[in-house]
């Protein structure tokens, strides 16, 4: 099913009789039962006011051509969208609704938030049939925000979307990477919390291959300036060396593409980021590398293997992996946020049609 209008996709929905598996491009690994609705019919700009801030765009438009019509206006959307391909192995094209429905958010996520953060407003249909509208078009209307939040992460179970309001933000003028090689987690911990705590403004922290890594972004000057005085913070921790980094690469998760193996996304506070690793290394042979100045893990194990056995904190997601229900795909909630999404589910999807099982 390929709707080319939000009338025909809420015709759709409301005549389907058995369970639809709701797909953007199909890069991201969620995968439900069903026919396939596809929202690649759904594409192109429907505003954009660079002088507001502000993208409206429809669901199944390519990031790619959203983040091309940013850049030629100097912005971008500052979220840093993952692209999951090389990892997971899929082709197709991410769409921006596919990076709304799973809340896809890269390194900048600890400066600027998460992808829900810059959602201003959807429109979309849920499991009835019904088309919803929700929040707004323009940064200072907030109505009915929590509920466009709601969307953001819900992988297409409370409803499909046809259209969101982004804000977005100006590209920089330069870009800076500090890093120190040769740290275990509790340094890299450290080194990174220094940076984060530091006034200089950090917009990654990383830790990949034993390497801490931080970076800055803005004026070429005041990125000079904050460099060098952060330089100086992190001396203590080790050598110091600025120079290129790739940041889509950490953003990507790309190191674990094409190597064998289960891959994990376990969130967790920063400050239990080495008791984590530890724990993970101890129970069997593992590569890790960190994200969010350590409030993000991104584990490769042995197939088959279930991480949350090794965890005494925080939510483990497996990401790459053969679909299991002895091993679910999100982390099993508790009895009482259960039964918060199971009414979600009921209010917005009484049928059970739009990728029914999902999210367990």
């Amino acid at each position: 099913m390929v709707p080319t209008s939000e009338d025909e996709l809420a015709d759709m929905i409301r005549n389907v009789a058995d369970p639809i598996a709701v797909r953007g491009g199909g890069t991201r690994g969620v995968f439900a039962r069903g026919e396939v609705l596809t929202t690649s019919g759904l594409s192109g700009v429907t505003l954009y006011e660079p002088g507001a801030l502000t993208l409206v765009v429809q669901a199944g438009t390519p990031l790619a051509e959203v983040e091309a019509v940013l850049a030629a206006a100097g912005q971008r959307l500052a979220f840093e969208p993952t692209d999951m391909r090389a990892l997971l192995g899929t082709d197709g094209t991410p769409t921006i609704g596919g990076v709304v429905a799973t809340n896809a958010s890269g390194p900048r996520r600890i400066q600027v938030g998460a992808c829900r953060d810059h959602l201003l407003g959807v429109r979309f249909v849920d499991g009835a049939g019904n088309i919803i509208k929700n929040g707004g078009r323009v940064m200072k209307n907030v109505t009915g925000y929590d509920l466009v939040k709601l969307l953001a992460g819900a992988h297409g179970t409370l409803g499909v979307m046809s259209e969101v309001s982004l804000k977005v933000l100006p590209l920089p003028q330069a870009v800076a990477t500090l890093s120190i090689a040769g740290l275990d987690a509790d340094q890299a911990l450290a080194a990174m919390s220094t940076a984060l705590g530091s006034p200089y403004d950090v917009t990654g922290a990383a830790w990949v291959d034993g390497a801490a890594m931080v970076r800055l972004e803005g004026f070429s000057d005041s990125v000079s300036y904050r460099r060098d005085r952060l330089a100086e913070v992190l001396a203590p921790f080790g050598a110091v060396t600025a120079g290129e980094v790739d940041w889509s690469a950490v953003r990507d998760v790309r190191a674990f593409a094409g190597q064998p193996g289960d891959v994990w996304r376990v969130s967790i506070r920063p400050s239990a980021m080495p008791v984590t690793v530890a724990a993970l290394r101890g129970a069997g042979d593992v590569q890790i590398m960190a994200d969010w100045g350590g409030g993000l893990l991104w584990v490769l194990c042995d197939a088959g293997r279930d991480l949350r056995s090794s965890i005494t904190s925080g939510h483990a997601q497996r990401v790459r992996g053969a679909n299991t229900d002895a091993i679910p795909r999100f982390h099993p909630e508790p009895a009482a946020i259960a039964a918060l999404s199971r009414g979600l589910r009921q209010r917005f999807d009484p049928r059970g049609v739009l990728n029914a099982g999902v999210m367990g």
